[in-house]
């Protein structure tokens, strides 16, 4: 809606030339892509992160409410990380799938899939990454942790259910049409 870059929004699409031609080239484009956008989604819920514990704007009651919730995600083991990430990849995938025919009720589109994440209670690299960044910055985590047992695997599973998923469903609707596609262009060159 506001032309941000999602994570999860720039798998699906980046993965189909791999999957189409995959070389060598094509996989360096697509981990820069990926890269470039994840870390700039990470500093960002860092940023915000670190306000939320450093700024002098939520009371005691609602800081104590931040790091509870914070923790449960961290009672997850990794298997646990990786399983619910494969959700929430897919649930952003989806959401992401569906605004061209949402219109103007992009919105409710964005609303709904991220109520459906928390409902779940799943785990997701950006919007986690948030809620384990306010542990680190209030001394309640080790940076070690963020990495391992959080990002690791949630960051697997979301490519998981948000590219592979998705990037499979669209390659296999295209793929005849590019088979065939290849084929009456080799037939063009021999009639020559």
């Amino acid at each position: 809606m506001a032309r941000q870059q999602l994570f999860t929004e720039n798998t699906v699409t980046a993965v189909l030339p791999i999957m189409h031609k995959p070389t060598l080239g094509n996989v360096g484009l697509l981990l820069r892509l990926w890269g470039i956008v994840l870390a700039g989604n990470l500093i960002g819920t860092a940023i915000a992160a670190w306000a939320f514990d450093v700024m002098p704007i939520f009371d005691p009651a609602t800081r104590d409410a931040f790091e509870k919730i914070s923790l449960k995600v961290m009672q997850n083991t990794p298997g646990e990380m990786f399983a619910n990430a494969i959700i929430s990849g897919w649930l952003v995938a989806t959401m992401v799938w569906m605004f061209p025919a949402a219109g103007a009720a992009k919105i409710v589109v964005i609303i709904m899939m991220t109520w459906l994440i928390a409902l779940a209670d799943t785990t997701h690299i950006v919007v986690g990454s948030v809620e384990i960044f306010y542990l680190v910055f209030n001394g309640s985590l080790p940076w070690q942790e963020f990495i391992w047992p959080f990002a690791l695997p949630t960051l697997a599973g979301n490519i998981c259910g948000g590219t592979f998923i998705f990037a499979l469903l669209s390659h296999a609707q295209i793929r005849n049409d590019i088979s065939n596609e290849k084929k009456a262009q080799a037939k063009a060159k021999k009639t020559r």
